[in-house]
């Protein structure tokens, strides 16, 4: 059986990386983005999923990847309005999804769910209190949901990357790279095509006793 998958954030370099990787795999694999999904969007979300239903006739798999990083700045003088946007993407629009795909999944008896977290959610960046806050949120959101559903074969983990090739990076300067660099153990950033292999593991029946999981993938920078 064909397995079927929804992928948020499906135009940016995890995505890309992570719906290249689920075909691979032979997964039907509905990856959306702006403008067509906002995440933010209660109705938005039930539009595509239920559209996903309706041609499909199910979801097996969900990887929530949408989010943003938001304006740097101290905490004293974060823009109030950033801040819910970004909580709204990465931690609202998470639990939207989220809560929209349970119920089929619960009925059917079956279910993978992968959150897309950051290092930032455990360390805290600082100058990036909104993006740190949500990433932390999106950790103990799947720990809840991975305990609430671990009988019903629906089974929520989520990623946990530090400095990635790709999104926030591809701006940064020659000298900026380098430090980023710097601070992996391993002296690299990461492939997205790596997160995308950890994401194929998980979305997949050969995943069958974790739940509830943060997985890092960190090149050695794991905080705890």
């Amino acid at each position: 059986m064909t397995r079927v998958a929804i992928v948020t954030g499906g135009a940016g370099g995890f995505g890309t990386a992570i719906a290249e990787r689920l075909r691979a795999e032979r997964m039907e694999v509905v990856a959306a983005d702006l403008p067509e999904l906002d995440v933010t969007d209660p109705d938005s979300v039930d539009r595509l999923v239920s559209g996903v239903v309706e041609r499909h006739g199910r979801v097996d798999a969900l990887v929530n990847n949408a989010g943003i990083a938001g304006p740097t700045a101290p905490v004293d003088a974060y823009p109030l309005d950033e801040w819910r946007r970004v909580l709204d993407v990465d931690l609202t629009g998470t639990f939207l999804c989220m809560r929209r795909c349970i119920p089929g999944m619960r009925e059917r008896g079956y279910g993978r769910i992968v959150n897309i977290a950051s290092i930032a959610g455990k360390e805290g960046n600082p100058d990036m209190s909104a993006y740190s806050a949500a990433k932390a949120g999106v950790i103990a959101l799947t720990k809840s949901a991975g305990k609430e559903l671990a009988r019903t074969g629906i089974l929520v983990n989520c990623i946990v990357p530090a400095v990635f090739d790709t999104g926030l990076t591809d701006a940064a300067s020659d000298e900026e790279r380098e430090r980023f660099a710097a601070r992996v153990p391993m002296g690299r950033m990461g492939r997205p095509a790596e997160l995308a292999e950890l994401v194929s593991w998980l979305t997949s029946d050969r995943c069958s006793f974790s739940t509830g999981a943060a997985f890092d993938l960190s090149g050695g920078r794991a905080v705890y």
